[in-house]
């Protein structure tokens, strides 16, 4: 527990200094790989000081060691004197690149994103590599909870009112994935939005995933 802490705050310590525009899909999960033909459902409700959105998620596996995810959905933007309602479409793909040992008690799985945010004079594009790492610890044996702390290295195209700007940030992810009901996964994920242009210094996310 001490090292996943350890390389949470050695995240944040990394990023404290960067910013980050506009919103950013998380994948609401463990660095847990699907199995091959399996799938994972999710739905999901963000919050910060200035968006409110509602997000689903579907997860599937056609290769070992590898899963895809595709987000959608809408969220509500408040820009001061007006707001927006944006629709919000994401993919990304996930490989797994390390187990636990002795040495590291980690789970990491390593990939990419992309993911769109669009309304009137409002569309925001954003890329980049992902990171995650978490462990699971066992309450009996049919529950565990499963902290995790992920990174993306964001590259985003942004253009708001006519004016076009590009940003690179490096957003930080902290949630856990709580497996007490058969079927039933309940994720809580904190957002760290450092120099976002709304001034969504913070985000929470909170839904439920659910296998099948």
């Amino acid at each position: 527990m001490k090292k996943l802490v350890f390389a949470a705050l050695l995240v944040a310590g990394i990023v404290s200094g960067t910013g980050a525009s506009a919103q950013v899909f998380g994948q609401y999960t463990s660095a847990d790989i699907l199995p091959v033909n399996s799938r994972l459902a999710g739905a999901y409700l963000d919050l910060s000081s200035n968006v409110v959105g509602l997000l689903g998620q579907l997860r599937l596996s056609f290769y070992p060691n590898v899963d895809f995810g595709f987000q959608g959905g809408f969220g509500r933007l408040d820009l001061g004197s007006s707001s927006k309602t944006t629709l919000r479409l994401g993919g990304d793909f996930r490989i797994g690149a390390g187990q636990p040992s002795e040495s590291f008690p980690l789970k990491l799985a390593v990939g990419g994103a992309l993911g769109v945010e669009t309304s009137d004079q409002y569309h925001v594009l954003r890329l980049g590599p992902t990171a995650v790492v978490s462990h699971a610890y066992a309450f009996s044996s049919t529950a565990s909870i499963a902290p995790y702390a992920g990174t993306m290295l964001s590259f985003a195209s942004v253009d708001i009112g006519g004016e076009n700007q590009t940003d690179f940030s490096v957003p930080i992810r902290l949630g856990a994935e709580l497996r007490a009901i058969p079927g039933v996964q309940v994720a809580a994920e904190f957002q760290w939005r450092l120099g976002d242009d709304f001034a969504d210094r913070t985000a929470f996310t909170g839904g439920v995933n659910l296998p099948f």
